[in-house]
């Protein structure tokens, strides 16, 4: 049979699943960690609950791809390296070139690369992976997945700034998003979960993990997504602050003491978000389990940000069918998805406590008389990345 590995690489990490296609059953998945330095790790689970790790330095991305290969036959996973057709890769930054999925050459690899001044930590190491499992299955029909692709379907007056017009035409200054392969899985799952159709209806998702975001879907298609140029803008996450007023960086620069640009940068992705605003912890679960004020403050800033965006995005489909939570916070914080939702009781949207009681399922939480839906849907993009490679292979 057929198989499909579906790969997400990141800069010192390379994450798989196997497929055995088009059955879509999960054969073996894995981490390769701490590509790079001193003292690294795979690990990888497979058959009837069996698990395997090795600890070793990995050079780069090409060795650990040539273990994972390795381990792949030793385990007798699989017997031998044809029965990968298909390789698919999660790439973050698509700009303007790609509108769906495609199937890699020489051409794709290079605007990949180009595009890496938009994506400066993702996209080398994603066209990294790519040309190592090249080198080792040339044969394998081999897919990029972009994070932006699925929002390129957003109007202009979404997706562009209120800057000069020409730094668009020049540079590509606009809003790009992310997560859109996580929000396009999501929404077709949780129209099929309802027994609606897609194409009919308007949907909000919300991708909220350590990187957050939110996605208007109106008939299948994102009209807007809260992620701007890069996925620093948005709402508040583990680490990133979300929006925030662009002087205040400048004001900031100034009072520091930094000279180099890409320092406040830093900042805002690595020390802001629920970690600078608590002190405690960028993870959600830790500020749960802390009673210091500042705490419980991260967390209802949090929900704030949140309930701004769905409801404007509301507003903007003129009514919503379905909320949809995913993601780590999305899919096992009961409480802060019933936050969420409540703000938005007077409009009639409502979620059953009992329900809500759930983690990591895949359930309807909403009331039967709820004006939307709210469902809990876990994302897959490892199984939307294998299905792209199938679609694309014919």
């Amino acid at each position: 049979m057929a198989k499909t590995i579906a790969v997400n690489a990141g800069s010192s990490t390379l994450k798989f699943q196997l497929f055995d296609m088009p059955s879509e059953k999960v054969i073996a998945k894995g981490l390769v960690d701490r590509i790079g330095l001193a003292e690294g790790s795979f690990t990888i689970s497979y058959g009837d609950g069996e698990h395997f790790k090795l600890e070793q330095p990995f050079k780069d991305h090409k060795v650990a791809i040539s273990i994972l290969l390795k381990e792949l036959i030793d385990l007798k996973i699989i017997d031998s390296f044809d029965e990968i057709t298909g390789v698919g890769h999660r790439v973050v930054a698509g700009g303007e070139f790609f509108k769906d999925s495609v199937v890699i050459n020489d051409d794709v690899l290079a605007k990949i690369d180009s595009l890496a001044e938009y994506a400066p930590l993702h996209n080398p190491a994603n066209a990294t992976g790519i040309r190592a499992f090249r080198e080792v299955l040339p044969d394998a029909t081999a897919v990029a997945v972009f994070d932006t692709s699925f929002h390129t379907t957003m109007p202009e007056e979404n997706y562009l700034y209120s800057i000069p017009y020409e730094y668009y035409e020049k540079f590509g200054a606009r809003r790009y998003g992310a997560h859109g392969t996580s929000h396009r899985y999501v929404s077709h799952r949780a129209a099929e979960i309802l027994g609606q159709p897609l194409d009919q209806m308007k949907i909000i998702t919300l991708h909220l993990g350590a990187g957050a975001s939110i996605a208007a879907i109106e008939n299948g298609k994102s009209i807007d997504t809260s992620m701007g140029f890069t996925p620093l803008a948005g709402i508040t996450m583990a680490t990133r602050s979300g929006d925030i007023d662009v002087s205040l960086v400048t004001f900031l620069q100034q009072k520091l003491g930094v000279t180099n640009p890409e320092a406040m940068i830093d900042m805002l992705n690595k020390k802001s978000g629920l970690l600078g605003i608590s002190g405690i912890s960028g993870d959600m679960r830790d500020l749960e389990n802390s009673d210091e004020h500042r705490a419980k403050l991260a967390i209802e800033i949090f929900i704030n940000r949140i309930v701004k965006y769905v409801g404007s995005y509301i507003a903007e489909m003129g009514g919503v069918d379905a909320l949809v939570f995913t993601a780590g916070i999305g899919e096992n914080a009961p409480e802060i998805r019933a936050a969420i939702t409540d703000a938005f009781n007077f409009m009639g949207i409502k979620i059953d406590a009992e329900r809500n009681n759930v983690r990591g399922k895949e359930t309807v939480i909403s009331t039967d008389d709820s004006t939307a839906k709210v469902v809990l849907v876990p994302t897959d993009e490892e199984l939307m990345i294998a299905r792209d490679v199938e679609r694309l292979s014919k």
